[in-house]
């Protein structure tokens, strides 16, 4: 019944009004009761309830104490508060007003009495938008301009920013007052006025001193400017006028004064011809200028005085209808153009000249053209005819490289037979004589293929990765021979480094390098062997031999070229050529350091590889002829009678059975004859009528119906049989074979079929 939020006074008042209802009812009930249990019974009752509410009066007159304890403590701050408050406007230099919910609240002396006309409505309870009204209306503010940069006097932009504004009031009295007001964040406005009186007055004098030294600096500027400058009124008088503008126009001083009309001034040029016009110019004379202006235009004229100086003269009107007339010295300039013109003229002459020269030169040139058209014709034709005969050289080098090759693989077959079957001293010599030459012609022969494909624009390379010291052991065992028979010694050093490269011919390279070395050394030793550098690796070839001097160096590399005749052995001199060209396309680097009488040391350098899995254990064939007979099956290929006469001679003197034939078809039926496949088939590649050792051996195997050994003869050395053997698990080897090859080559292949 009760709300403990309300006023102490309304709870009282609530709580009396309660206690006089229960007595009431207390005196009512006696008289309805009647007896004396409900007499009693209704005082215990009014006893409780007057406790209670006795009680409860007593912590509302205890809570009403307290409240007004408080509110005497604030009443005490608040005053001290005002007084302070009080005390602060008194201490502040200028006006300063509070306004509470746009009341007046208060404000100090300097505020009331700033303006006598508004001074009487300065009370508590004053509007702020009617103080703003009543200072812009004020008799005592200056009307237009503050003079102090700041917005007009008396007039304030609407709508008003009550959060922030400040304007500067220009008083009568000559005195000024910055006005500002800001919104407090409790909402109320505090009012400042501050004089700005002394400020503003040095703001005027330094803009005063600043105006006198921007005229001094503008007429020392102005004096020393190349042009001559001069203003009119618009009554034709002389106001400012440079020192350049009399020294150009050349009148006496006296005519150069302020107030001198400008006619006077005219007319002592034109009566003393003081200025000539010069080329062409707009309405001459001071007539002319004057219309001129008056129509808007500018005034371009040119003159020039006796002594030969030449003047532009420009006039501009002003908007107040003077004008300002300025003279350029422009000699020079003119001086420049004329010379330009003398040139262009001479120019003009030279140039037609010149075309006379030119057009008897073009028909000259033509004339020359038509020749030189008809020469290179001719070269064309001549160099198709070159094209067409190189061409045709290289398609019969590779046609005839087959043919030329069978007849001397079947030489060496015969003189190897040969060589076992004679036992006469003279004889066996003479046999190895022929050996030795047919040797030389095969070496002739290769040497001419190899540079035959190096300069074939479509020279073929097969660039594996392989371990080099593998790839040059054999050559040990085939050049021994050769270095033991001119008593010197031959090491191939071992090495265990992969290297990316062609194999095949890296290893020719090498071979080249290292008979030459044994040719042209006499006593000593030849040294082979493999150096790291990083990520490369170089093969060395050193020799004691006679050295290259400096002068031979250079061009050693060259065909048929051979440092010395007398010292060398047998030989054409392409084996250094055919190093250069290999090396040249596969990017290998080719150097050499000699020193004439000590020897030489050759180098090819080329990228070092990885090397593969299982690298060590990849077996290869032995290079020494197996001992014991051959007791196999083999089945020849071969389309040239005397090639394969002499390569089943030689088998069958190794002990093998020889099935030979010149054709796929005839190898088929030998094999059915036969009853059984034979152990191993070499065929030669290149067979009668379009048929070929591949097919041979493909035909064999699945007629077989298991992969026979094959191993291909041929003088073709392609990157693609090669890829094709690796593929079908066949071998190649290139005519004329080598025997001691072609022997531990079927040892390998046959012993590995076995197991």
């Amino acid at each position: 019944m009760i709300d403990p939020d309300e006023p102490l006074e309304i709870q009282i008042e609530k709580q009396a009004k309660i206690i006089e209802a229960l007595i009431s009812r207390s005196e009512r009930g006696h008289e309805v009761g009647g007896s004396a249990y409900s007499l009693f019974q209704s005082a215990i009752v009014l006893q409780a309830a007057v406790w209670e509410k006795t009680k409860d009066l007593e912590m509302a007159l205890d809570t009403l104490g307290r409240a007004s304890s408080e509110l005497e403590v604030a009443h005490r701050l608040q005053e001290r508060m005002q007084k302070n408050l009080a005390d602060a406007m008194v201490a502040v230099e200028g006006g300063f007003a509070l306004f509470s919910e746009d009341r007046l609240q208060v404000c100090n002396q300097f505020f009331r009495r700033l303006l006598p006309d508004v001074e009487p409505l300065i009370e508590p309870g004053l509007a702020f938008e009617d103080y703003l009204d009543a200072v812009a209306a004020s008799n005592f503010v200056q009307p237009g301009g503050n003079g102090a940069g700041g917005q007009d006097g008396g007039h304030w932009p609407q709508p008003r920013d009550r959060r922030f504004s400040s304007h500067v009031l220009a008083l009568k009295s000559d005195r000024w007052f910055q006005m500002s007001y800001r919104q407090t964040s409790s909402g109320n406005i505090a009012v400042l006025q501050t004089e700005i009186t002394d400020i503003v007055r040095q703001n005027q004098r330094e803009k005063d001193r600043l105006i006198d030294e921007h005229a001094h600096f503008l007429q020392a500027a102005f004096d020393h400017m190349s042009l001559g400058i001069c203003t009119f009124s618009a009554e034709g008088e002389l106001l400012v006028r440079n020192e350049r503008f009399g020294e150009l126009l050349g009148v006496p001083l006296s005519l150069l004064k302020k107030g001198i009309g400008f006619r006077r001034i005219t007319e002592y040029v034109e009566r003393f011809e003081a200025l000539k016009p010069h080329g062409p110019g707009i309405g001459r004379g001071a007539e002319g200028w004057a219309k001129t202006l008056r129509r808007g235009g500018v005034v371009q004229d040119r003159f020039r005085r006796p002594d030969g100086v030449t003047l532009d003269i420009h006039i501009h009107a002003l908007p107040d209808n003077g004008f300002i007339v300025s003279i350029t010295d422009v000699t020079v300039e003119t001086e420049a153009a004329e010379a330009r013109q003398r040139i262009n003229q001479t120019l003009e002459r030279r140039v037609q000249e010149r075309t006379a020269e030119l057009t008897e030169a073009n028909r000259l040139l033509r004339i020359h053209s038509v020749e030189q058209a008809k020469t290179e014709e001719a070269l064309r034709l001549a160099k198709e005819a070159a094209e067409t005969a190189h061409a045709s050289k290289t398609r019969f080098l590779a046609a005839a490289s087959h043919d030329l090759l069978q007849p001397i693989n079947a030489a060496k077959l015969y003189i190897s037979t040969l060589k076992e079957k004679v036992t006469e001293r003279d004889a066996a010599d003479t046999v190895d004589r022929i050996s030795r030459s047919f040797t030389s012609i095969e070496s002739l022969l290769h040497a001419l293929l190899d540079i035959s494909r190096l300069d074939s624009p479509g020279a073929e390379f097969n660039v594996t990765s392989f371990c080099l010291g593998d790839a040059l052991l054999p050559l040990a065992e085939d050049l021994a021979p050769l270095a033991a028979e001119k008593g010197i010694g031959l090491t191939i050093l071992p090495s265990s480094r992969w290297v990316t490269s062609d194999q095949r011919y890296l290893v020719r390279c090498v071979q080249n390098l290292i008979v030459n070395a044994i040719q042209y050394t006499e006593t000593g030793r030849v040294l082979v062997g493999c150096r790291g550098a990083g990520d490369r690796a170089r093969v060395e070839v050193w020799d004691t031999g006679i050295g290259i001097s400096e002068a031979d160096q250079g061009r050693i590399f060259n065909e048929f070229t051979r440092v010395s005749k007398s010292n060398g052995g047998p030989g054409m001199g392409l084996g250094l050529s055919i190093v250069e060209r290999a090396c040249r396309h596969l990017g290998h680097p080719v150097r050499l350091s000699s020193q004439p009488g000590k020897g030489s040391v050759f180098s090819i350098e080329m990228p070092q590889a990885r090397a593969a899995s299982g690298a060590t254990a990849r077996g290869a064939p032995s290079e020494t002829i197996p001992q014991g007979a051959l007791d196999l099956i083999v089945m020849i290929i071969e389309n040239d009678a005397d090639v394969l006469h002499a390569t089943t001679q030689k088998l069958d003197s190794w002990g093998a059975s020889v099935l030979g034939t010149a054709s796929t078809k005839g190898a088929l039926d030998l094999m059915l004859g036969v009853g059984t496949a034979p152990d191993i088939i070499l065929a030669d590649y290149q067979l009668d009528e379009g048929d070929n050792g591949v097919e041979a051996i493909r035909t064999l195997r699945d007629a077989a119906g298991y992969d026979i050994p094959a191993i291909v003869i041929t003088a073709n050395r392609s990157r693609s049989l090669l890829q094709l053997g690796e593929r079908m698990g066949f071998s190649v080897l290139t005519k004329p074979v080598q025997l001691s090859r072609l022997r531990a080559l079927i040892d390998w292949k046959t012993r590995r079929q076995v197991a």
